[in-house]
């Protein structure tokens, strides 16, 4: 609560990049032609404004060209400055041309610790080969 008795929110811009711990890919239909449908349960390390650790669930559907489409929820553990704790995200994306690219939307009390009333949007790029990025406009209650 604020000195008036209201809530205190602060709103944050967060940047930084991650790297690949593990990635376990399954297919769990082949659909027509070389297209096929896919899950991927993947770890991660967060660098930057939060520092921690990653976990998604990806459902995958690649096209016969070999771009694909996906979906999942992520969990974020770590800290961001003095706060810690976890929250999700939805996230969607496509991968084409060897790079990923999606969007991140924080699913609304979803949040522990200091994330408990965490809210906010981002996107991220993950080139092969590169260094994956990531960036977050949130909002903290």
């Amino acid at each position: 609560m604020g000195p008036s008795g209201g809530l205190t929110v602060t709103m944050m811009s967060a940047t930084g990049e991650f790297t690949i711990a593990s990635w376990n890919e399954e297919t769990y239909q082949e659909l027509e032609g070389e297209a096929k449908l896919t899950r991927a349960s993947v770890e991660q390390e967060v660098s930057g404004d939060l520092t921690g650790t990653g976990s998604v669930e990806w459902l995958m559907c690649y096209r016969a060209d070999g771009s694909a489409r996906f979906v999942g929820l992520q969990r974020f553990e770590g800290a961001i400055e003095e706060r810690t704790g976890s929250f999700l995200v939805d996230s969607i994306g496509d991968f084409a041309d060897g790079e990923a690219k999606g969007s991140w939307a924080v699913v609304v009390g979803s949040g522990t610790g200091d994330f408990a009333e965490i809210r906010g949007h981002g996107n991220f790029t993950a080139p092969m080969g590169g260094t994956p990025s990531w960036s977050m406009e949130l909002l903290f209650e």
